[in-house]
């Protein structure tokens, strides 16, 4: 049985299962260069998706995701570009909690990938700040741990 989606339905779909897929191919330790390919396509098709259907909230998230694949990779300034991103839409619209905490982890993560410790440091301390108000203890928990790997 064939079930035909609104064009709404569609987007969504392809933003959630391309996410998704990026997020396993993050997690992967031994990506091929194809792999790594596709991880940085399938992160910027599901912002694309989000951005036709989705609310900032979501363009937030994509735009964190988009820059913690360059910084994976080692394209810090891709990295940081995409991650000033994801802070505008959090700033923009009043957006606190771990995705205000992951925005300035994404420019503290580009900042390391380029090698600028100063600017790296003074992220790193603003995004211990916006951990502190983190209602959720275990997104608070989750956040230091991915914290902790820069």
């Amino acid at each position: 049985m064939s079930m035909t989606l609104t064009v709404q339905e569609w987007h969504k779909r392809e933003a959630v299962t391309n996410f998704n897929e990026t997020w396993s191919l993050i997690d992967k330790t031994d990506r091929t260069e194809e792999e790594t390919l596709s991880m940085i396509h399938k992160a910027h098709a599901s912002r694309y998706h989000w951005a036709q259907i989705g609310t900032p909230l979501e363009l937030a998230r994509g735009e964190w995701q988009v820059s913690r694949v360059y910084s994976l990779i080692g394209l810090g300034e891709s990295a940081l570009h995409h991650a000033w991103a994801s802070l505008k839409y959090c700033q923009d619209n009043n957006y606190g909690d771990f995705d205000l905490a992951f925005a300035y982890e994404a420019i503290a993560r580009a900042y390391k990938v380029l090698d600028n410790d100063l600017e790296k440091e003074k992220y790193l301390e603003l995004a211990r700040q916006a951990a502190e108000q983190i209602a959720e203890d275990d997104n608070q928990t989750y956040f230091l741990s991915e914290l902790s790997t820069i």
